[in-house]
């Protein structure tokens, strides 16, 4: 008789950086995330959050196994008249933690050309590992559409799709933690 192949699906409510600390990291392990808007946390105030921020990557890149990796799905952000790119962001604390970037996908929010007055239109979706590998199918850099999300902030569908379609099919990972969960549309998405 086969082992149960069966997902499940284990939510745990607690701090994520505390919990990423206090737990270690199981074998075949990888993080699909996106880190919180600094609208999502005013008290810090933006430096506080460009702090959390890079941070809470730095702590991300800790927790993974050494063949495991993460993916942050992150859309930039305007501030006060200030365009805050949350691909740099992720890039800082990778290059702080001596990690590599493996693949780099501009995710279209809305159609090419759509003029928005908040948020940018396309999201960042950056592929992160503790050192340099060789990614022989990362399939397109631009996908045309993230696909629909129960929030604004949220990951689309289809980007999820993508992200845990990636880890299945091209690294050992067989455990999915999502830190900084949101609403938890990588939870509820159904992946082949």
């Amino acid at each position: 008789m086969s082992p149960d192949t069966t997902p499940r699906r284990l939510v745990v409510q607690e701090d994520a950086l505390a919990w990423l600390r206090d737990n270690p990291t199981p074998p075949a392990a990888s993080v699909v995330t996106s880190l919180p808007d600094v609208s999502e946390l005013p008290l810090l105030g933006v430096e506080g959050w460009l702090r959390f921020f890079v941070e809470a990557v730095r702590c991300v890149l800790r927790w993974l196994p050494v063949d495991g990796e993460a993916i942050f799905y992150q859309t930039d952000v305007r501030h006060e008249g200030r365009w805050i790119d949350k691909g740099h962001l992720v890039m800082l604390g990778v290059d702080q933690e001596g990690a590599a970037l493996l693949w780099h996908k501009i995710v279209c929010r809305q159609p090419p050309g759509t003029t928005t007055m908040g948020r940018p239109t396309y999201s960042h979706m950056l592929c992160v590992a503790r050192a340099p590998r060789l990614i022989l199918q990362r399939g397109p850099d631009v996908m045309p559409e993230a696909g629909t999300s129960s929030w604004s902030r949220g990951m689309g569908e289809e980007a999820c799709r993508v992200a845990c379609r990636y880890l299945t099919t091209s690294t050992p990972t067989r455990i999915v933690v999502d830190p900084f969960c949101g609403r938890g549309t990588l939870l509820a998405v159904e992946t082949p």
